[in-house]
C-alpha cells in the first residue's frame, strides 16, 4: 500500500496542515476511494480543502452521492461553486441528478450562465439513450480548412474540449462528415484540406441509442470516443470510454441482480437503505413462492406415487437440484452468448440439437451415477428402482438443458432481457417440469 496512504488519517486527526500537504500531494483518486468510506465527515471536508483544483473535480465526481451533498453543503459556497464549474458537463449533470432537491436547486442557481446552458441542454435525453452519457466539449473542425488552421484551432480549443483521441469533422450546419485523428494532422501536410484526408466512414449513433448498444459499438470497433448525432445527421456531443465502462458495470450489476432474482437500481449497496433493499427483493420472492407452490401441486397429485413407491421420495431433492444445476449452466451459456452477439435466435435448431446431445451424454454419466450410488449406499434401492431413478435424471437432465437454452433465446427474441431466466427463476420452472418428469416416469414403469 502507498505510503501516504497509511498515514493519512494519522495526519488528518492532528490537523498538521504541512504534513497532510506532503502526504496527499503524490496520492491518485483510486488511493483515496480506497479508504475513503473510513473517513469521517469531518476529515472528508479536510482532505478535500487540501487537495488542489483539479483533484477536487476529479474526486467529488467519484465519492458516492451523499458524501457528495455532505461536501457541497459544509464547504464555501465561492470554493464548491469553482469545482463543480470546472467539471465535465456530463459529470455535472450526473451529481445534480443524483443529490437531493433542495441542495440541487442551490447548486443550480449559484452556477456561471454558461455552465447552466450545457447542463440543460443534457438535461433534455434520457439519462439511458446515448445522449445521456455524451459531453458537448468535443474537438470539431470545418472539413473546408487546412491542416496548418486546424492545428492552430486546436491549440487555441484544446483545454475546451473533453478528449482529443479523435477530431471530428462538420460542415457548415454541423453535420457529422467525418474524423481525423490527431496523429492523422500532425503528420500531414500544412496545405493539404481537412476534407482530402479525413475518414468520410463514421461510426455513430442516434441520440436515443439504447446505452447498452452504445458500449457494445465501442467495445466491437475499439473506439475511444463516440460521436452523437440527431436524426438530421447534426453532432451533438460525443460518448468517451470513462463514460461507457461505467455504463459497463451498471449493466452487469443489473444483469447480476436479475440472476439473483432482485430488481431495482443499482445503488451501492451499502448506500442503500433497507425499504430500498426489502422492495428489490421482495417482488421476485413473491413470485417465486407462487410458481413453487406448482411444484407442492405437482407432488400433491403424484401423492399415490411416493405413497406406491416410497423410496422415490429420497431422491426427489437430487433430481431437482441435478435438472436445475443443468438448466442454469444452459441458460448462462445463451445469455452470455446473447450478450456478445455470439449467438442469435436464428441459430435456434443448431443451438437445440446441440444442447440436445449435450443433454443426452450428461443424462447418461449422471443416470449411471444415480444407479450405483441407489445400489450402494442407503437408501438402498431394488435393481429396477435404481433404473428407474437413473432413466428419470436422465430425461430431466435432457429436458432441464434444452428448456435451459430455449427460454433465454425466446426472452431476447421477444424483446425483454433473457438474464431474468437465470438463477432462481430457471430453477423454479425446472422443478415443476422436473418433478412431473421423475414421478410419471415412476408411474409408468412401476405401477403398470
Amino acid at each position: 500500500m502507498h505510503k501516504s496512504l497509511i498515514n493519512i488519517r494519522e495526519y488528518l486527526d492532528i490537523f498538521d496542515d504541512e504534513a497532510l500537504n506532503n502526504a496527499i500531494k503524490d496520492l491518485t483518486i483510486p488511493e483515496i476511494l480506497d479508504q475513503w468510506d473510513e473517513f469521517s465527515n469531518e476529515e472528508m471536508i479536510k482532505l478535500f480543502t487540501h487537495v488542489d483544483q483539479d483533484f477536487k473535480v476529479s474526486l467529488i465526481s467519484e465519492i458516492p452521492a451523499q458524501d457528495q451533498e455532505y461536501i457541497i453543503e459544509n464547504l464555501s459556497t465561492s470554493g464548491i461553486n469553482n469545482t463543480l464549474s470546472k467539471m465535465e458537463p456530463d459529470d455535472l449533470v450526473d451529481l445534480i441528478q443524483q443529490i437531493s432537491p433542495n441542495v440541487r436547486q442551490a447548486v443550480w442557481d449559484s452556477l456561471p450562465e454558461k455552465i447552466r446552458e450545457e447542463s440543460e441542454f443534457l438535461f433534455k435525453f434520457d439519462e439511458d439513450d446515448a445522449a445521456g452519457l455524451m459531453t458537448p466539449r468535443y474537438a470539431a473542425i470545418k472539413n473546408n480548412i487546412t491542416v496548418s488552421q486546424a492545428i492552430t484551432f486546436i491549440r487555441k480549443n484544446v483545454e475546451k474540449v473533453e478528449t482529443i483521441y479523435y477530431i471530428y469533422v462538420i460542415d457548415e450546419l454541423k453535420k457529422l462528415t467525418g474524423v481525423i485523428s490527431l496523429k492523422e494532422i500532425l503528420t500531414s501536410d500544412d496545405k493539404i484540406l481537412i476534407s482530402d484526408i479525413m475518414e468520410k466512414d463514421v461510426i455513430s449513433v442516434r441520440e436515443e441509442t439504447d446505452q447498452e448498444h452504445v458500449v457494445k459499438i465501442m467495445e466491437d470497433h475499439d473506439l475511444l470516443a463516440l460521436p452523437v448525432i440527431n436524426r438530421y445527421n447534426k453532432l451533438l456531443g460525443i460518448i468517451t470510454i470513462d463514460d461507457a465502462i461505467d455504463v459497463m458495470r451498471e449493466e452487469q450489476t443489473e444483469d447480476v441482480y436479475k440472476m439473483g432474482a432482485m430488481s431495482g437500481d443499482t445503488d451501492s449497496y451499502l448506500e442503500s437503505s433497507l425499504l430500498k433493499l426489502i422492495t428489490k427483493r421482495l417482488p421476485w420472492l413473491v413470485i417465486l413462492l407462487l410458481a413453487g407452490t406448482m411444484s407442492t401441486n405437482v407432488i400433491n397429485a403424484f401423492s399415490d406415487v411416493a405413497i406406491f413407491a416410497a423410496f422415490v421420495i429420497p431422491f426427489m431433492a437430487v433430481i431437482a437440484q441435478t435438472g436445475g444445476n443443468c438448466g442454469t449452466q444452459s441458460s448462462t451459456l445463451m445469455i452470455r452468448g446473447l450478450a456478445t452477439g455470439e449467438i442469435h435466435f436464428r441459430d435456434f435448431l443448431k443451438i437445440i440439437r446441440k444442447e440436445l446431445a449435450v443433454g443426452i451424454l450428461i443424462g447418461i454419466i449422471t443416470g449411471i451415477i444415480i444407479i450405483c450410488r441407489s445400489l450402494i449406499m442407503p437408501p438402498r434401492v431394488e435393481i429396477i428402482e435404481a433404473l428407474t431413478i437413473g432413466l428419470s435424471l436422465n430425461l430431466v437432465v435432457i429436458f432441464s438443458t434444452i428448456l435451459g437454452a430455449i427460454i433465454p433465446l425466446t426472452i431476447d427474441k421477444l424483446g425483454f432481457d433473457p438474464t431474468v431466466a437465470a438463477g432462481p427463476l430457471m430453477s423454479t420452472i425446472i422443478d415443476v417440469f422436473g418433478y412431473t418428469i421423475y414421478f410419471q416416469t415412476i408411474k409408468f414403469i412401476l405401477m403398470r
